[in-house]
């Protein structure tokens, strides 16, 4: 059984076909441990940590940073026995013969796939580094003795020294003669018989870095390179684009506004962003959305929330307004539990869910994402605050695992942190209802018949007019609505 051991892309979950490499834990012969983190690779749903499945030195790598792989490819080889001792040399025989890729994707001398002897790539683990220049093969039609790519051919126009008389037959094709033996003021065309090594002046950098400086414009010649063998990498080529970017030219002014892609930005679609967007489209073409808006004074909510924070149970948790807003929902759930529920188009049938996994829409750099905490109805007030605190300081480091955006019953998204009064949130797929909390602000409001500044904010809820209708709806709202106006009533009287 070999020692080398490719560990393949697995099916992170819920049927994912392909994840992207965000970042490399490890590199080429480092010593990894059983389970110890590897690769960070992200999936539609989110990113994630992949574990070793076996312990010993990496050996190789198969796919940058920055490249997406389906489930079941290799992303990474493992010499699963270390101690036996160096891996043994690959025979030429076991080597593909190859053709010397031409000068725009060629690879670093001794690298995997890199050029090796005798013109082959090198293709297995441990091949050592280029000994010899490679020779291409003759191109299919020329004769075995006509100049090949190490000894270039006369141009044929150019004047040529013909060689004695008695050196060849009269009837032979004349070659170019050598060069030493063209007199010194011989106008020839050919080039030097001994031409510089096929990587002479020319940087070393790997295909991913050499697209990277094409995209980005920067040419591989003028860098200093700085990894290993003098290569160039992706930190050297974005460097040098920074640079070029700092040096600011005034277009000329007389020369018309341009409207093309100079000055436009191309955002690839993947992952979660990917993912939202796909079910966004389905949420809003196959459930008939409604909207309520119900403006409430939250201020004996905020009261309440300053006590909570001055109790001992409270002092070392971060709690905000959503905490209440929460709670409010799962005691409303529980006297309207149909808002709770899911429509089964494939058998006709309404779901209706004795639990709630309350989802909290989480804003992240790729995308939102809607983490959901499982069986929210059975913690306590304590239980709760703690379960918030780690699904948004979860989601914000971009770690949320995909089981905790599965199965969710019910959902709030916070637009108010933004500023924003209210909206009409879309619902997330599977789900019948939504609610969207606006900002809280200081505002004049009708208070035992006197105008009065109150914390005021504005409710909105979105709801699938399949499962939920107005009368169903407008009542689930008020009583979100009543809790936040006099919480500590609700509390007493519904619990």
């Amino acid at each position: 059984m070999s020692r080398i051991k490719e560990f393949n892309l697995p099916d992170l979950g819920e049927g994912l076909t392909e994840g992207e490499i965000l970042s490399w834990l490890v590199k080429v012969g480092d010593t990894i441990e059983l389970n110890q983190p590897i690769v960070e690779v992200e999936t539609a749903k989110a990113a994630v940590e992949i574990p070793a499945k076996w312990a010993g030195v990496v050996t190789r790598i198969f796919a940058e940073a920055g490249t997406t792989v389906e489930v079941g490819a290799p992303i990474v080889a493992i010499d699963t026995d270390p101690s036996a001792g160096a891996l043994p040399e690959p025979s030429a025989d076991s080597l593909a013969a190859v053709e010397v890729a031409p000068a725009e994707g060629a690879v670093e001398p001794g690298m995997i796939g890199g050029p090796a002897p005798g013109g082959r790539t090198a293709v297995l683990v441990g091949y050592g580094p280029k000994t010899t220049s490679a020779k291409r093969r003759p191109r299919m039609g020329t004769p075995a003795g006509s100049p090949t790519a190490t000894t270039p051919a006369p141009s044929p126009t150019a004047p040529v020294s013909a060689p004695p008389a008695a050196s060849a037959p009269p009837t032979a094709p004349v070659s170019a003669p050598p060069a030493v033996s063209a007199p010194p003021t011989a106008s020839v065309s050919a080039p030097p018989a001994v031409s510089a090594p096929p990587t002479a002046g020319r940087a070393l950098a790997k295909p991913p870095v050499r697209k990277l400086a094409r995209d980005l414009g920067v040419d591989l010649g003028t860098l200093t390179g700085t990894g290993p063998l003098g290569s160039v990498t992706r930190d050297d080529v974005q460097r040098a684009a920074a640079r070029t970017e700092a040096v600011v030219v005034a277009p000329p002014t007389a020369a018309p506004a341009a409207f093309d892609a100079a000055r436009e930005q191309r955002i690839p679609v993947k992952g979660v962003r990917k993912l939202t967007a796909e079910n966004m489209v389905a949420s809003a073409f196959s459930a008939p959305h409604v909207t309520e808006f119900l403006t409430v004074d939250v201020t004996r909510t905020m009261k309440a929330l300053e006590r909570l924070k001055g109790r001992p149970e409270f002092r070392d948790l971060r709690i905000s307004p959503l905490l209440l807003v929460a709670k409010a929902v799962l005691l409303a759930i529980k006297r309207h539990p149909m808002i709770n529920s899911t429509w089964l188009g494939a058998t006709n049938e309404i779901v209706v869910k004795d639990y709630v996994n309350l989802g909290i829409a989480a804003a992240t750099e790729r995308g939102l994402i809607v983490p959901n905490v499982k069986d929210a109805g059975r913690l306590t007030l304590r239980e709760l605050a703690e379960a918030l605190n780690a699904l948004v300081q979860t989601a914000k480091s971009g770690r949320t695992p995909p089981s905790d955006m599965a199965a969710g019953t019910f959902s709030i998204t916070n637009v108010g942190v933004f500023g924003v009064d209210t909206g009409t949130p879309i619902l997330p797929p599977g789900e019948s209802a939504i609610l969207a909390f606006g900002a809280i602000r200081p505002t004049p409001w009708v208070h035992k018949d006197k105008i009065k500044v109150r914390q005021v904010t504005t409710l909105a809820l979105s709801f699938d007019h399949r499962i939920v209708d107005g009368e169903l709806g407008s009542k689930f709202l008020r009583d979100v609505g009543a809790f936040l106006a006099d919480p500590e009533g609700a509390l007493l009287a519904w619990t």
